[in-house]
């Protein structure tokens, strides 16, 4: 009775929410807000995303493989990018560093903007952008969840980081819409400061989440428990920077293989849609039916921005009515093996049937799961450990650790395509062997993941309860 009593007195915005996963009193405005901080900067990164392939796959025939080659050469910004960030991390509250680090990133789209006016259709322009794109989008999305487990328990992650996710889909799939309609009405270039604006919007929109969530009295405590500095520590023992951190920890050794080999299949994935789609506007150019006053860039951003549509609205179904259920009745080992076993089997269809048409509703399926489901279980996995972890440790992994799985990919571009000019055939199979090594690590990470949580005394959740 006392149970029922407790849940009638949730709000009614709190039970609206319950259709996505079980949000309970004093937790739906905060979870709310989280959800539109992430969907202002997916609609930003999806409205930017199409412009970035259009770019770099204007330069020419061999545009698909320069974007394997800048991908590899991101992962060496990154060496730069993340120390800079920790840096900040170390010396600045978490409101200014989310804040600063997103301003700093809306400076640079008016930048572009600007430079469109002499630059456009270069090859430096569409070199350049991309390898922008390419520390962005991955900085703002680690601090932005990081950002969210810092202020959630492990407890409350478990049940409100799908509703988080929500936002982080619809956003992706606004954004994508609006690319679809903008890129041929509004025009490419356009679309960046549109995402600018949105980018502003977020770190306002960070600032009043920081406000409510503050607990000025607890500051000493938390402190504490993210692993800070203990009392008579030794200058040797303090802690270490965002490399060091998940050199010297099994769990975040595991987490950065994971991001290396899931990347690695991912990006295989996108070099294979690139080469077939530039092939097909090319033949589309060629045929006279791009439409008048058309431009090839248009034409591609147009169908990325299409491709992108299906790819969300897949995403958000997924993550609004299934991902905590999945979470819930599943398990959360079962439920991160769901995305390899889906690329698994996309790519031996690929080996099999080197067509467009497969290639396309194949990696919808497959990118759609990894925006909801596989998103969500890999952000939860950061709830157990400390503030530093989150901050900087975090950003290793999904930056620099993605980007080296992409330098990978580069090399596999190179050695396949560049060298022995093989099709996309062989890429297929290859990601069939890689989706075996990830399904071999996603189970060693659960099996640590269970042995951490049982030093702490805390019981794994039993599915269905």
């Amino acid at each position: 009775m006392a149970a029922a009593e407790e849940t009638d007195r949730r709000s009614l915005l709190e039970k609206a929410l319950g259709v996505v996963t079980d949000v309970r009193e004093g937790e739906g405005r905060t979870a709310l807000l989280l959800a539109l901080n992430i969907f202002l900067l997916l609609m930003a990164y999806y409205l930017i995303k199409p412009v970035r392939e259009a770019l770099i796959l204007e330069i020419g025939d061999e545009g698909a493989q320069y974007k394997s080659y800048v991908n590899g050469a991101i992962a060496g910004g990154f060496l730069l990018a993340v120390p800079a960030y920790s840096a900040l991390a170390s010396r600045v509250k978490r409101n200014r560093l989310v804040i600063s680090v997103t301003l700093f990133f809306a400076s640079h789209l008016a930048a572009f903007y600007a430079a469109s006016f002499f630059a456009a259709g270069t090859m430096a322009m569409g070199l350049g952008f991309y390898f922008w794109v390419g520390i962005f989008n991955m900085m703002v999305i680690a601090q932005a969840w990081a950002f969210t487990a810092d202020i959630y328990t492990d407890e409350q992650g478990k049940r409100l980081f799908p509703l988080v996710g929500v936002g982080a889909s619809v956003g992706a799939a606004v954004g994508s819409l609006g690319a679809s309609q903008l890129a041929e009405t509004l025009g490419t270039f356009q679309m960046l400061l549109l995402a600018g604006g949105l980018l502003a919007a977020s770190a306002g929109l960070t600032q009043v989440i920081h406000v409510r969530e503050s607990r000025a009295d607890d500051d000493e405590d938390e402190d504490e428990e993210a692993g800070d500095e203990p009392e008579g520590e030794t200058e040797k023992d303090k802690p270490s920077g965002a490399f060091a951190l998940v050199l010297k920890n099994p769990y975040l050794r595991l987490l950065a293989a994971f991001s290396l080999v899931f990347t690695l299949v991912n990006t295989n994935g996108e070099y294979m849609i690139s080469e077939l789609v530039g092939q097909f506007a090319r033949e589309v150019e060629a045929a006279g039916e791009l439409g008048e006053g058309v431009a090839l860039r248009d034409y591609i951003a147009a169908w990325y921005g299409e491709f992108y549509l299906y790819v969300n609205i897949a995403g958000v179904v997924l993550q609004t009515f299934v991902v905590s259920r999945l979470i819930k009745y599943l398990g959360i080992t079962p439920t991160f093996l769901i995305l390899p076993v889906v690329a698994l089997i996309d790519g031996g269809l690929i080996a099999a049937f080197p067509m467009l048409a497969i290639l396309k509703w194949g990696k919808v399926a497959e990118n759609s799961i990894d925006y909801s489901v596989n998103n969500t279980v890999r952000n939860m996995l950061w709830l157990p450990t400390t503030r530093e972890m989150k901050y900087k440790a975090k950003q290793a992994v999904d930056t620099f650790f993605v980007r080296l799985g992409d330098m990978g990919s580069a090399g596999v571009v190179f050695l396949l395509a560049g060298t022995f000019d093989l099709g996309v055939r062989w890429f297929g199979g290859l990601n069939v062997v890689l989706c075996l090594v990830w399904i071999g690590l996603a189970l060693r990470i659960m099996a640590e993941r269970k042995r951490l949580l049982e030093e702490r005394g805390i019981e794994e959740e039993i599915p269905g309860k």
